[in-house]
């Protein structure tokens, strides 16, 4: 449950002299003895640092929001030796309301004798909305410092209450950068350099996807090969299985790939856009979760600067459901690039949303009488129908008249861009505004 202790280990040894490995895992050995010796997040532990800045005061409760492997519970430790706090680690994944209660009551007694506890919960996001409002009043009474620990975005996964009572620190994953430096300090530690060449260094790197933890493993298989001279890259990549992406197709990541796969499309780049469409099919995305997404894309931001769009969407869909994966696959790829490359416009969008709005506003108002059908005699003594003007019997097939309600007046919802067929759209809208004016009727 614990995260990596994304840490420097010891000073490396003297010139010429191989340090003594110790015994244990290479991660427990590379624990660090300050915060300043955490690898990584100098935004938060940097001279003026958020986390740096609180701790020039009393330490508030905390979450900690951050991929896993990226030194959450290191700091959480550090934190409390800094402080002075008694450390306290649970996790919820594995403690129940009892076992809360002990907790508490315990961190009560200690505070008696003059103790504060610094009770640090990983997984915090797997506490139910009972579980984490019983930590409430034991932040209020300074019997606790929280410090959570998750990996899901906060604002979805935990109360308002807790957040209302607590900061939330983002930590990074570790960059290429970071990750050399844990590397170097996992060498410092076994005494000896890895056999691996400079790319298939960089490539191990890179197979840990930003988490220490998960290098410090692969270090430790690496370092334990007998090999005649350094391996490079595709030999390592045969040995080792790459490390798979962090995604969760219900959590906080699925959004944001969502997200950027939207926003690369609006944008009109089919590069970006293909890219972050192959990281969710990776992550095990529903690709029909995709079409959907896309057709929405279609709709939005496409709009009726292509009108085709859409059909190129749905007949994508309906290719992907004939073929299935990995087939189909491609479909959808032929539709991010189409959306992509597609002149952009959401004044349809932007018009239906404000015309919806407006509707409701107005709430019950009735059509003109001119437009309403009279399909028995009394309604056409109250003037249903009455002074209707069949548009195809005019010379231009345009009669101008009011089409909204008495007394309301006429708003603007549409306004077409200058770009693809929407120019064409924008040239008729043009026109027909002119014809009302002719004809008095704006």
């Amino acid at each position: 449950m614990a995260d990596l202790f994304d840490t420097v280990g010891p000073a490396p040894a003297p010139a010429g002299e191989a340090a003594a490995p110790r015994p244990g895992p290479l991660a427990d050995r590379l624990r660090p003895a300050a915060l300043t010796e955490v690898i990584g997040q100098g935004h938060l532990l940097g001279p003026e640092g958020a986390l740096t800045v609180m701790l020039r005061g009393p330490l508030p409760s905390l979450i900690l929001w951050g991929p896993p492997g990226v030194g959450k519970t290191t700091i959480a430790r550090l934190l409390a030796d800094r402080t002075g706090l008694h450390f306290v680690q649970i996790s919820a994944i594995f403690t129940g309301v009892a076992d809360l209660r002990k907790v508490f009551e315990t961190a009560r007694n200690r505070r008696a004798n003059g103790t504060g506890t610094l009770l640090f919960v990983d997984e915090i996001h797997r506490f139910n909305k009972a579980q984490q409002d019983s930590f409430l009043p034991h932040m209020e009474d300074g019997t606790i410092t929280l410090v959570g620990a998750t990996t899901e975005n906060p604002s979805f996964e935990l109360n308002a209450a807790v957040m209302s009572r607590a900061q939330v620190l983002t930590l990074e994953r570790l960059s290429l950068r970071d990750m050399e430096l844990l590397t170097q300090r996992a060498e410092a530690e076994l005494g000896a350099k890895l056999p691996l060449d400079g790319d298939a260094r960089e490539a191990l790197q890179e197979m840990a996807d930003g988490d220490g933890r998960a290098l410090l493993n692969l270090v430790e298989q690496v370092a334990a090969w007998t090999v005649d001279g350094p391996v490079d890259r595709a030999t390592l990549s045969a040995r080792l299985q790459r490390r798979a992406a962090q995604y969760d197709k219900s959590g906080d990541s699925h959004y944001n790939l969502i997200s950027a796969l939207h926003k690369s499309v609006r944008g009109s780049d089919p590069d970006a856009a293909l890219y972050w469409l192959g990281r969710m099919l990776k992550g095990g995305e529903d690709p029909r979760y995709l079409m959907r997404r896309i057709t929405r894309m279609a709709v939005e931001d496409i709009g009726l600067a292509d009108p085709q769009a859409q059909a190129f969407c749905l007949q994508a869909w309906e290719t992907y459901e004939r073929l299935g994966s990995p087939e189909g696959d491609q479909s959808l790829g032929n539709a991010v690039v189409y959306l992509a490359l597609a002149p952009k416009s959401n004044a349809g969008y932007v018009a239906f949303k404000a015309a919806v709005k407006q509707a409701g506003e107005t709430g019950s108002e009735p059509p003109p009488k001119h437009i309403l059908n009279a399909p028995t005699r009394m309604m056409k003594e109250q003037g249903y129908g009455a002074g209707y003007q069949y548009d195809h019997d005019q010379t231009d097939g345009f009669s101008g008249q009011n089409y909204f309600p008495d007394g309301m007046k006429r708003p603007v919802y549409y306004v077409p861009v200058d770009r693809g067929f929407e120019r064409e759209l924008g040239r008729r809208v043009d026109w027909l505004v002119e014809q009302r004016a002719k004809r008095g009727k704006t």
